[in-house]
Parts: C-alpha cells; structure tokens; sequence
C-alpha cells in the first residue's frame, strides 16, 4: 500500500509510492556522459581563454596575474547572470495591486577545476577540498552586503540537472528577498526547538542512525543516509556529526573531511547509477548567529532519474518510486 511520509524538519509530506516502486538497479542510467552534445565553440572556462569570462572575483593559482593561466579555482561573475548587483531595492507597485522590485543580487561561477572533462568524484581530494573552501570565501565575502538576505551554493550536474556546461562548475546566487521555502524551513527548525529543546536535524540524524537502515555510509564527522521521507529516487545527504548552523563555520580539517565524504558519496552514485544527472546545494544558515541553536547545515543529492509532473505542480507532494530502505543499503554496497 502507498505511504505518506513526513519530513520531521519541514513537516512536508511525501507520497511513497510503493504500488509503483522500482528496484534500485532499476534507477541505472542507460546513457553515457558522453551523450552531452557539445558546441564545437571555445570553452569559456578552460586555461587559455580566461578573457572569455567576466574578470574573476576569486582566484586560487600558482603565481602569474588575475584573470591568467597558472588557477586551480576560478570564480567568475556568470556571464548570464539571473540576479545583478546594480538596481534599487525599493518594492514598487505594478497596475495598483502587484509588487515588483529590481532584480538585485549576484550571481557567480565556480570553475572547479582546469580540467574539462573532470567531475568531483574523479578528482583529487585536495581539490574537492578547494572547491569547498571557495565556496566558503565566498559566500563569507557576499555575506557582508547588507542587501542580501540568502547566499546559496549549488551544483547543477549534466543536462537533465540544468545545465549544459561540460566543463567542471558549479555556482552560488545571493539573493536581496528571502524565498518563503528558506523561511519555512527556518521557521520550522525553530518551532521544533521551542517544543523540544533540541535541533531537530540532529534527532533526525540521532534516530538514522540508531535504525541503521538508511545509511549508506559513516565516518568520524560526516553521516551519509536517505532520508525517511526522500523526495525523490536515491535523495541523499551528507550531515556533519556536530551540530553547527552555518556552513562557512567549517574549519580546514572539517573541510578536507567533508571533501573526502561529498567525494564518496558521489563516486557511490556515479558507479552505482552509471553517472546520473544531479543536483547538490547546500543548505546553510544565513550566518554565523541566525539559528545557532536549532538549524543544522547539510548538503542535499538529488540524482535526476524522475521528472516531477502534474501532480507535483498542483499539490507541492512528491512522489517517490524507491524506498530509501532499498536505496540506501544498495548504495552503501557500491565501491566509489
């Protein structure tokens, strides 16, 4: 019989769609990387064509000038950005009953590596590691302008997942309004704390683990598992032990760990799924004081292998076609 399942943090509810559910290696992607049509044009993000990009705001290289050769990291205004720094923040009415204001914001690339062809689960550690780090500079760095209330660091991951980019990216928007899901979310985690006392991410890591059932793997700092109430096939997310709100609290240490799990846990997917279109973002607080007590930042994986469709659309449900006591357990047996 299909199940309803809460998510305990937003108190969402998920349909488990167990008439329809597939098995694991069901999910197993039937098409190559190598599937990604290219442009035959330059690659914008390559060594060699740097004046291709806007001027780099953040750079990690070995010597040489800004906006040259010798990076490992380069993080660049999006060329096509969705938010711009320039405008007013002034909210404004439109034909007497609607509000509009300028799209302020601001709206970077991280080009993760000088390789085109490398995705994180092939890298090395210490790139991962990089990459996370740039992600923290940043996001500390567009923190300190008064104007943005969210800065949110995500990865769209082939041409189902958004993008078609083979080069190593990802990219982080700040945002000058704060989307009604974050103040859910926040709302949430602190109603759960003004109940009970507790965060309640970690009870929901504290209980993953003490079932065991949806855990695909777990190291001295870091929890990988399928949520209880997954939103979709294979949702998974990585969880730091120790309770901290925000992301760019992360220390050098915990951020080479957090680099060798992300890495991990990708490559499980990526042999277990035959490389599959996905997104990650990592959710965070806002900084380092909002919910420090009751939020707790993770990253979450989703692997496109659904497409969400009417029903989605129209209730804001999911429907999820895998058990996450089937997937997790499948994954955790994969070699990275």
């Amino acid at each position: 019989m299909p199940e309803l399942r809460q998510d305990k943090a937003t108190r969402e509810w998920i349909v488990m769609a167990t008439e329809r559910a597939k098995r694991p290696h069901d999910f197993r992607v039937k098409r190559s990387r190598a599937d990604i049509t290219l442009s035959g044009e330059p690659c914008a993000f390559c060594p060699g064509n740097e004046t291709l990009t806007p001027p780099e705001v953040a750079a990690y290289r070995r010597g040489g000038q800004p906006n040259g050769p010798g990076w490992w990291i380069r993080v660049v205004p999006n060329k096509y950005p969705a938010l711009v720094p320039e405008g007013s923040l002034e909210r404004k009415a439109e034909e007497g009953f609607f509000r509009k204001m300028d799209g302020v914001g601001r709206h970077e690339v991280v080009i993760e590596s000088p390789r085109h062809d490398l995705c994180i689960p092939l890298m090395d550690d210490w790139q991962v590691e990089e990459i996370l780090w740039a992600y923290r500079e940043r996001f500390l760095a567009l923190q300190k302008d008064p104007r943005f209330w969210l800065v949110i660091m995500f990865k769209n991951y082939g041409l189902g997942a958004g993008t078609s980019v083979q080069h190593p990216h990802s990219q982080i928007i700040a945002t000058s309004v704060l989307p009604l899901n974050i103040r859910n979310k926040l709302y949430e985690a602190a109603r759960y704390h003004d109940e009970h006392g507790r965060c309640v991410y970690c009870d929901m890591l504290n209980e993953e683990l003490q079932i065991g059932k949806r855990i695909v793997e777990e190291t001295d700092a870091f929890v990988v598992y399928h949520p209880f109430a997954s939103r979709a096939p294979f949702e998974t997310w990585i969880v730091p032990k120790a309770h901290e709100a925000c992301f760019a609290l992360i220390t050098p240490d915990e951020s080479k760990r957090f680099a060798h799990t992300l890495k991990a846990a990708w490559a499980k997917l990526h042999r277990a799924l035959n490389d599959p279109d996905l997104n990650y973002v990592i959710h965070t607080a806002r900084s380092a004081h909002e919910g420090r007590d009751y939020y707790h930042w993770h990253l979450q994986i989703i692997p496109r292998l659904t497409t969400p469709a009417g029903f989605e659309l129209g209730s804001g449900i999911f429907i999820n076609t895998a058990l996450p006591e089937e997937t997790a357990p499948f994954l955790g047996g994969a070699r990275p």
